[in-house]
């Protein structure tokens, strides 16, 4: 695993799973504010937008954490997504109802528990994820009662939790649009062109443009009425 440490003793300390998106990002500095030294964790799956790793290390140390690791669990050993698996194409055609392709067989339980584990070895009782239930691709995992599912099983699980030390997981983009989160973000001293949300980028972190996310996240910057920071490859429509 890389690291990055900071000393940030004398503050509760928090885990913070960061994918190098924007969602992330936002709830990174969410958790800085409420006063967490934030240990940030993110996860090399064998994703195709790799580049978002690299984003994840800028994005932890602009805005102070105090640990940011990449752990790698290589998922393409499963496939089963157009992340994971090179033969299944991302769509572009635009968001459809249901499930989508891009969708990670239990990725978000997966990094889930590794974050509880941290956690546990960090006497942390606060696990921050960026999930969103309003503008989002349609992921189960993505949803309120997943989390409170989640948080449930947590407690259950630990012995931090056993020994009265319950684990809080906390989700505070659940129920934002994603020009809120744009908005909380920016308030927030978030450099959103740090940050990569591409379910295709090239190695230069640029854009497709014509994925779920990147139709997301645009749509998002033109609600909010800011001005999008995000570098687009010159091929792509936008």
């Amino acid at each position: 695993m890389a690291a990055m440490t900071v000393n940030a003793a004398d503050e509760a300390r928090a885990v913070v799973l960061l994918s190098g998106g924007l969602d992330s990002a936002t709830v990174l500095a969410i958790a800085r504010e409420r006063g967490y030294a934030c240990h940030c964790l993110s996860l090399d799956y064998g994703q195709r937008h790799r580049a978002e790793l690299r984003a994840a290390q800028r994005v932890a140390a602009s805005l102070g954490a105090s640990a940011q690791r990449t752990l790698t669990l290589d998922l393409r050993q499963f496939g089963g997504s157009a992340l994971t698996d090179e033969r299944i194409e991302v769509p572009t055609s635009g968001i459809q109802p249901g499930i989508p392709v891009t969708y990670v067989p239990a990725r978000n339980t997966i990094m889930l528990s590794l974050a509880l584990a941290w956690a546990e070895v960090l006497n942390a009782n606060d696990i921050f994820i960026g999930v969103n239930a309003v503008d989002y691709s349609g992921y189960p995992d993505c949803r309120p009662e997943y989390i409170d599912a989640f948080e449930h099983m947590a407690n259950l699980a630990t012995q931090a939790a056993v020994e009265g030390r319950r684990m809080h997981l906390h989700a505070p983009l659940l129920d934002l649009s994603k020009a809120e989160i744009i908005r909380r973000g920016l308030a927030l001293g978030v450099d959103f062109a740090l940050t990569i949300s591409c379910y295709q980028a090239d190695e230069l972190g640029r854009a497709c443009g014509v994925c779920d996310s990147c139709r997301l996240r645009r749509a998002g910057f033109v609600d909010a009425g800011i001005t999008d920071p995000t570098a687009y490859r010159p091929d792509a429509s936008h």
